[in-house]
């Protein structure tokens, strides 16, 4: 579910289309718009205050090519959200970084 969430919020499709995004596997390696190749936080076992040190590895990884079986063509642009605290029921603090291949 976060994955959906975070696709509307960054906007990379409109709000409502995530749900139908990820059915049709546009957010898999090989899809329109590829999100968590290397399985996302969860499959690492959510290390936190190393989860953001471990989304850039992965975003430097796919942008030099070096990503093996889950290597997005082409890559040329990655971005990361991390979020942590609690402010209310929302996250307290963001950070959003985008990387792009020169």
């Amino acid at each position: 579910m976060g994955e959906i969430l975070n696709a509307e919020s960054l906007m990379l499709v409109p709000f409502g289309h995530g749900g139908p995004a990820a059915e049709r596997g546009d957010f898999t390696v090989g899809g329109k718009i590829p999100i968590n190749p290397s399985g996302g936080l969860e499959s690492k076992g959510h290390p936190i205050g190393a989860t953001g040190l471990g989304q850039i590895h992965e975003l430097v990884t796919q942008l030099r090519g070096e990503a093996g079986k889950r290597q997005v063509e082409n890559a040329r642009i990655a971005i990361q959200e991390n979020g942590g605290g609690l402010y209310g029921i929302e996250e307290a603090v963001v950070a959003v970084t985008i990387l792009a291949k020169q």
